[in-house]
């Protein structure tokens, strides 16, 4: 791996000399480990321009949720625990005499930036953007295969749980036990706080679980992930609790089922952001539940549960290949609950077979 890392700082060093900047500074912790194998508590990466550095306020510890670090790489543990990395690695590229650095603005607090300019104060600071955010965009085949096996993790929880009784047990335990079983399975713990809802709170986007206990002839929706060497799946689901399902609920499953489908197989390398967007929104608003629909119907997922591209209505960009996303619609009806359908998937050419489905527990309407 330590050749994949030095090949995407190499790609990141020509974007920066092409724009005029000596060096980089990545403080970003999720594009710190994209660029280094690891991201060790206020790590901080100075790319060029006599070296690649990893500076630490403590030595890594090659923890899993940690990631474990590019071998090749030189990394600098600061003697003085209260100093900032980031300064440090200013210094050192005014050292070296480089002449501009490109910061993360988007990620650096003002108090951060003034300090920069104090310890280096002819050095020239130029805004990053988001060229590393861009970089992450598209996956390679050992990304996708982490992507693979988180959601491999995910519905194994989630499956077992379908096993187990669940009348009179509340959201929260369910949302324990959930995020257990997804760390006995091999992931270093859940991608995102997991989410269960019954009855009126069911398909609420992100519902925080509470006390309601699981009642016959409940909605049930459930929204989990897993985090495995740092990439995160989505897996959402939603099913009825002991009972055959009542005819309002079969009529709004199948029409976000149909929206999901739509949204799905839009996935396709060249499609826009927001085409994908409309194929699943379309289908909920022509039911007239456009007002109450969220902002988007999906986004990417990797080292970050929630990064670019975003499936919305303004999104400006098209799909490559490669690229792992989320479908996930939803509508909630105030005072009886509703339904969400969440899968992982990676946009792949039909020469290759389509989409790739990496959440795969079934989307059947299941009476549990």
């Amino acid at each position: 791996m330590s050749d994949v890392y030095a090949a995407r700082r190499a790609l990141l060093r020509d974007r920066c000399g092409a724009a005029g900047n000596s060096a980089a500074l990545i403080t970003r912790p999720a594009n710190v480990r994209y660029l280094t194998g690891a991201s060790p508590p206020g790590a901080v990466l100075l790319v060029g321009p006599a070296e690649d550095v990893l500076f630490c306020a403590a030595a890594p510890t090659g923890e899993a949720d940690e990631g474990r670090l590019d071998e090749e790489l030189r990394f600098s543990v600061l003697p003085n625990p209260g100093a900032d990395p980031a300064v440090a690695a200013a210094d050192l590229a005014a050292a070296a005499r480089a002449e501009s650095l490109a910061v993360e603005e988007h990620h650096l607090t003002v108090g951060r930036h003034r300090a920069l300019r104090s310890v280096a104060p002819r050095l020239r600071l130029a805004d990053l953007g988001a060229a590393v955010e861009q970089q992450r965009l598209v996956k390679d085949e050992e990304e996708i295969a982490c992507l693979r096996i988180a959601a491999e993790i995910a519905d194994q929880a989630l499956g077992e749980l379908l096993e187990s009784i669940l009348v009179g047990r509340t959201e929260r335990h369910l949302a324990l036990e959930l995020e257990r079983r997804l760390v006995d399975h091999g992931a270093d713990g859940p991608a995102f706080p997991t989410s269960v809802g019954t009855g009126p709170h069911s398909g609420r986007s992100r519902h925080r679980p509470s006390d309601r206990r699981v009642e016959e002839a409940d909605f049930l929706t459930v929204c989990l992930g897993a985090n495995y060497r740092g990439y995160r799946c989505e897996i959402g689901r939603t099913f009825v609790i002991g009972t055959t399902p009542a005819d309002w609920q079969i009529e709004l499953y199948d029409l976000v089922f149909a929206a999901q489908r739509a949204g799905r197989e839009a996935l396709v390398p060249g499609a826009a952001y927001r085409d994908v967007d409309h194929a699943a929104r379309s289908v909920l608003d022509s039911a007239g539940h456009g007002e109450a629909l969220a902002a988007s119907m999906g986004h990417g997922v990797g080292l970050e549960i929630d990064e670019d591209p975003q499936l919305a209505p303004t999104a400006m960009g098209k799909l490559d290949a490669c690229v792992p996303v989320t479908v996930e619609p939803g509508v909630h009806l105030p005072g009886r609950g509703g339904v969400r359908i969440d899968d992982t998937l990676v946009v792949r050419p039909e020469a290759d077979g389509g989409p790739e489905l990496l959440t795969i527990t079934t989307k059947e309407l299941l009476a549990l």
